[in-house]
């Protein structure tokens, strides 16, 4: 546990969601115009914080105001920088030091007990933890939102992720976004250590294999890129796009207007091979298709070879779903389990 002197940190009080005065048309046109701005964002690869709160606050009223969102990241910012300076007496000698205590100083802020002292008391700042009750948020979408995270210093591994990578973006350091079947989790690099995984969910510093073996990846997703691979800042914020597309299907339902067909489209133009994308495309055509044969549509239409033709790519690539039971074995085992993979902090 680490004591330093840092500007006052502000704690910020939970908000209720308030969607029901919205109506289908309304999301509509919000959805519509957070596409719109996504676009523009991906494509002159901008910020991928800004992508994030765009596609939360779409969502509804969200948890924190856009005032104390940007205001709860410049803190964090403030404490890694703070943490930082504890660390250089470790003598990294490697020309990517700053980068790699940086990156360090994130890990620790997130899943350390830090002391922090504000005026005459000290406060306490706790690891940011797990939701096992719902991590996928399928009880309710926004346990997934970064915004959530920080209102409840609960999430899974996309907010977990997610923030991570904001705090990186905003101290200038480097870490990559990387996917495993259902999962997110961070790549780094370090010229002394290499490449080197890091698992927020876990606070744990796995292999390759052992995420390979636990998450049922298959080789030749890994070969293909599907799996494993960095995300470039484009492509992360491709997946605010994707996210986008989630987040209208949880509160819509509404697979036949385009707009989930469009939102996956934009995502594998900068992201051929993302194995979300791709599948939320195949998934949306099927539906598409079924409802265009129940419907007896009098026009001929491409779904059916659109639709056959994404899930043979998928094929291809080396897309194999991940199945639920061994997923919740695992979750099981996340939770029962203290020490498991490489806990081991990288060390200089």
């Amino acid at each position: 546990m680490y004591k330093f002197l840092i500007f006052p940190l502000i704690f910020f009080h939970s908000k209720a969601f308030s969607q029901n005065d919205l109506n289908l048309r309304n999301k509509k046109i919000i959805y519509d115009s957070t596409f719109n701005q996504l676009e523009k964002l991906v494509k002159e690869n901008g910020s991928f914080l800004g992508g994030v709160f765009l596609v939360e606050n779409s969502y509804g009223k969200p948890l924190v105001s856009s005032e104390e969102f940007y205001l709860y990241i410049k803190v964090f910012k403030q404490l890694c920088k703070a943490y930082t300076k504890t660390l250089f007496s470790q003598k990294y000698n490697w020309r990517d030091s700053t980068n790699h205590l940086f990156n360090r100083s994130i890990f620790s802020i997130m899943k350390d007990t830090v002391s922090i002292q504000k005026d005459t008391s000290i406060v306490k700042l706790f690891p940011f933890s797990y939701n096992f009750s719902d991590p996928f948020g399928i009880d309710d979408w926004t346990n997934t939102f970064v915004t959530k995270l920080l209102a409840t210093h609960k999430g899974n591994c996309r907010s977990l992720s997610y923030f991570y990578k904001i705090l990186a973006d905003e101290l200038g350091a480097k870490c990559w976004l990387a996917l495993a079947p259902n999962h997110i989790y961070i790549r780094n690099y370090s010229q002394k250590i290499g490449w080197y995984n890091t698992e927020l969910t876990s606070g744990t510093f796995p292999s390759d294999g052992w995420i390979m073996t636990t998450s049922y990846t298959n080789p030749d997703a890994v070969i293909s890129g599907l799996y494993m691979d960095t995300l470039s800042n484009q492509q992360s914020i491709a997946m605010c796009v994707y996210d986008l597309a989630r987040g209208y299907e949880y509160q819509t339902h509404n697979y036949y207007d385009g707009f989930i067909l469009k939102c996956c489209d934009l995502v594998l133009k900068y992201h051929p091979v993302n194995p979300n994308a791709l599948l939320l495309k195949a998934e949306t055509l099927k539906k598409l298709y079924l409802h265009e044969k129940e419907t007896k549509y009098p026009k001929i239409t491409s779904t059916k070879s659109q639709m056959e033709a994404t899930y043979i790519k998928l094929a291809k690539l080396g897309y194999r779903e991940m199945p639920d039971k061994m997923y919740k074995k695992w979750l099981k085992k996340l939770q029962e389990e203290k020490e498991y993979g490489d806990k081991t902090q990288p060390k200089p």
